[in-house]
């Protein structure tokens, strides 16, 4: 099979296709071959740091979405032929960025028949992250004002959206050409971060710290009993002196089977900016970095 791997750390140059051995599933593990893998900030983070990782030979990627080619010892949960989608051994390698990717079946879901495996791919790993902030860490209620900043990005296309599902009011923050697409999601209030002047955004419930440095700023606008969650490791140590926390997100099966339960109530929508086939792996980096995705970049392998 072709995968991408680095042997350096460094820029989008280092990422290379090769050729290698197809993986054989271990116990309660099942083989995907891979139709749509996300590429998600987390990804350029490690390639240029080692991040969770470490010190290279690696291969990034955590989020796909694909069929069951081989199921391994115990597995009951799937069969060859199922389609599925996950977040597979997260923070440590899974080699997604692969024709085939193993995985813990548990940490798998059956990808919802309407959505296609490209969207499916970019779901797990920024909808379990807007999941795990919005429900299982901020405990969002009916009527609560939650800001999303960068909400047209990855994580924030879909917490918008998550949010609405639990009866928030959605302060959102996007170009001025991107309003109509996060309205399109459903926040109530959409303000253009680059001429706005966001300390006037006061009395919010939960605050999600989407890009890294905004923690000070996004601390000011929280109500005393508000909640600020951090998802860059950058900013750890300032959302808990600010009185917030820091969350990395999760492999979760209940997690992905309520995500797809919300697409499939159509409720929940995965927008695609752009798709690069896998030997394009350093292009799709390059587009990430720039900083200007609406919604999901997705790899085919």
């Amino acid at each position: 099979m072709r995968k991408i791997t680095q042997d350096v750390l460094g820029g989008p140059s280092v990422l290379r296709l090769v050729e290698t051995e197809v993986p054989v599933p271990g116990p309660t593990e099942i083989l995907v071959e891979v139709h749509g893998i996300g590429v998600n900030p987390v990804d350029w983070k490690v390639r240029t740091s080692g991040g969770v990782l470490g010190t290279p030979p690696f291969t990034v990627g955590w989020e796909v979405s694909g069929v069951v080619a081989a199921t391994g010892p115990g597995v009951t949960r799937f069969a060859v032929g199922d389609e599925v989608f996950g977040m597979t051994r997260f923070p440590k390698e899974a080699a997604a960025y692969a024709e085939f990717v193993t995985g813990p079946a548990r940490q798998f879901a059956r990808k919802p028949d309407g959505l296609t495996h490209v969207e499916a791919g970019g779901l797990a790993l920024a909808g379990l992250t807007a999941w795990q902030v919005l429900v299982e860490t901020a405990a969002v209620l009916p009527g609560q004002r939650v800001f999303v900043p960068a909400a047209a990005g990855g994580v924030g296309h879909l917490a918008v959206q998550i949010a609405k599902v639990r009866g928030a009011h959605v302060i959102a923050t996007a170009s001025a050409p991107k309003h109509d697409f996060v309205r399109s999601l459903g926040a109530d209030e959409v303000l253009d971060y680059r001429t706005e002047d966001l300390s006037a955004v006061t009395g919010i419930d939960v605050a999600v710290a989407t890009v890294a440095g905004q923690v000070p700023d996004l601390a000011r606008m929280l109500r005393p009993e508000g909640l600020l969650v951090a998802l860059n490791g950058v900013d750890a140590q300032a959302a808990t002196d600010a009185g917030g926390v820091f969350l990395l997100a999760e492999p979760d099966r209940a997690g992905l089977e309520t995500l797809a339960a919300l697409v499939v109530e159509g409720r929940l929508r995965v927008h695609v900016d752009r798709v690069f086939p896998l030997a394009e792996a350093a292009e799709a980096h390059r587009a990430g970095e720039a900083g200007h995705t609406t919604g999901k970049l997705i790899l085919t392998p």
